[in-house]
């Protein structure tokens, strides 16, 4: 049996300043509904693919979550497994939190978005509307409108000029972009919150331009009845040197304004060293083209717009060290001026240098605790495919509903891992079921312990494609519904204008709220 926690138990470990990781173990759909306003969501179904990079520190203070399902005790069973020795669960879940007077909160990336709201409230951030920018777009009038999203969401839909700059290319690449000072500079996201924050970066970076937030982003465009461009990839230029020494510049100033220190390698070193003591996060905050070209050796990559509006699914360990690096100091320094008004009490910038440093090239992978351990029987794209023909094999997909639904082995049924045992009474008879997921790797962890009629497909979906096996479309087989994730508002079906309008008065109440949970601990600084 977990060892618990009750609701007033955890609100004094939320206020008592020490390392504490909170893990709401529910699918993200769910979790989506009603959370607590600092929990990670880490769904049971993929625990092993987020805990090592979430919670680095096995001697973390673990408390974990649900609606009082008993996923939070099987997860904390695997915690054990891992190493990790200091777990308990939220007694009663969400609904004894809410039954103390607590608030809950629906959303995803709540403490972020909520902390954009706060900035846009303290700082009254200036903004402009979606018919006034087209106006003065349709105008010719001097001015550049700056997308601080990642490309994949800028390549999905843009308004019309826009160059996409993500968060912590802002204050680096703007002096290229808008040289000057005449120009208007006009930030956009897909809501509201990536729009102030980035807009109040460029401010607080004392750029002489006159800045201002695309209130509610591409979705006011659109509601405003406004054309977005669609499939654009528009990448800022190089940073001159001349660019570079004025953002140099303005990260020093904010760096003094907001205490952020920049630390040596003899400091680096040293927490490397207490790591194992005080839970130390390393995350390079550039581009992820320029991270696998070179990065500290056991760095992760988060680029640093999207760390201020994702740190709960990036540090999993309130109050833990934090170690933005980048090769020029700007976007970590940015980063991290950000993150110290968001109550992290310490926060550190680390300048990468290629010549004394520890160097490693390639994309980042998550370490997997278990997957080296867990034996299970595979099969092959041929094998399986003659099995389902003749009926002696039965397959299940675990990769996702999103995946399954885009493409999946056809004949496959869909469900959860963290709900297998119940779906698979709804599978017809077989002498072998099949579990699949994308690369093989969540299925062979599924498949591991459960015996000679499991088996799972080597490399998953992506061999199977590979080796020119076709794919089916759609709701093939639906054995578990699709809330392991949480979607967009312009993801959803039925009324989208609706759902787009319900978000945005959501962004709204964030502030409200927050005040009332009484846990956070944001800053204010004036500049």
């Amino acid at each position: 049996m977990a060892k618990t926690v009750t609701a007033e138990e955890l609100r004094t470990m939320l206020l008592d300043g020490g390392e504490l990781a909170l893990l709401d173990v529910r699918e993200e759909g769910e979790f989506s509904e009603s959370h607590l306003l600092f929990a990670s969501s880490l769904p049971l179904s993929r625990l092993e693919f987020g805990i090592d990079a979430l919670v680095p520190r096995r001697g973390t203070r673990i408390v974990l979550c649900d609606d009082g399902s008993g996923l939070a005790e099987r997860a904390a069973g695997k915690l054990a497994g891992f190493g990790y020795d200091d777990v308990a669960v939220l007694d009663g879940g969400t609904g004894a939190w809410e039954r103390e007077g607590n608030v809950l909160f629906s959303g995803i990336y709540v403490p972020s978005k909520a902390f954009g709201e706060y900035v846009e409230e303290t700082c009254h951030t200036p903004n402009i509307t979606a018919p006034e920018l087209k106006a003065r777009l349709d105008a010719g009038d001097d001015l550049v409108v700056l997308d601080s999203r990642p490309m994949d969401e800028f390549r999905r839909m843009n308004i019309p000029t826009a160059i996409d700059v993500p968060g912590a290319e802002l204050a680096y690449r703007v002096h290229d972009i808008a040289p000057s000072p005449d120009t208007t500079v006009v930030v956009n996201c897909a809501g509201r919150t990536r729009s102030i924050i980035g807009a109040q970066s460029l401010i607080k970076a004392g750029v002489p331009n006159r800045v201002m937030a695309l209130r509610n982003g591409t979705m006011g465009w659109e509601l405003a009845g406004f054309e977005l461009e669609r499939g654009n990839e528009r990448p800022p230029p190089e940073v001159t040197p001349e660019g570079l020494a004025r953002a140099q510049e303005s990260a020093a100033r904010v760096a003094a304004s907001r205490g952020v220190e920049t630390i040596d390698r003899k400091t680096l070193d040293t927490w490397r060293g207490e790591a194992d003591r005080r839970a130390l996060f390393l995350l390079d905050v550039r581009g992820v083209d320029e991270y696998e070209a070179g990065h500290l050796a056991g760095s992760r990559p988060i680029p640093g717009g999207q760390l201020v509006q994702t740190t709960d699914a990036v540090i999993g360990i309130r109050n833990a060290r934090a170690v933005l690096i980048d090769d020029t100091g700007v976007r970590a320094t940015m980063t991290a001026a950000w993150l110290v008004e968001m109550g992290w009490p310490e926060v550190a910038v680390y300048r990468l240098d290629p010549e004394a440093d520890e160097i490693e090239t390639g994309a980042w992978e998550p370490v997997v605790p278990g997957l080296e351990e867990a034996a299970a029987r595979s099969v092959g794209a041929d094998e399986l495919a003659a099995g389902l023909a003749d009926g002696t094999m039965a397959a299940v997909d675990l990769g996702g509903s999103r995946a399954y639904l885009a493409g999946h082995v056809p004949g496959a049924a869909f469900a959860l891992r963290s709900r297998l045992d119940g779906a698979l009474e709804k599978l017809p008879a077989a002498d072998t079921v099949v579990l699949i997921s994308s690369d093989g790797r969540l299925a062979r962890l599924a498949a591991a312990g459960r015996g000679g009629g499991f088996a799972y497909l080597e490399g998953g979906t992506e061999a199977w494609t590979a080796a020119g096996m076709p794919l089916a479309e759609g709701e093939e087989s639906m054995l578990d519904g699709t809330d392991d994730v949480w979607l967009r508002p312009y993801d959803r079906g039925g009324d989208v204008a609706q759902a787009m309008n319900a978000y945005l008065e959501w962004e709204l109440q964030l502030v409200e709220q927050v005040e009332a949970d009484g846990t956070a601990r944001f800053r204010r600084f004036d500049g």
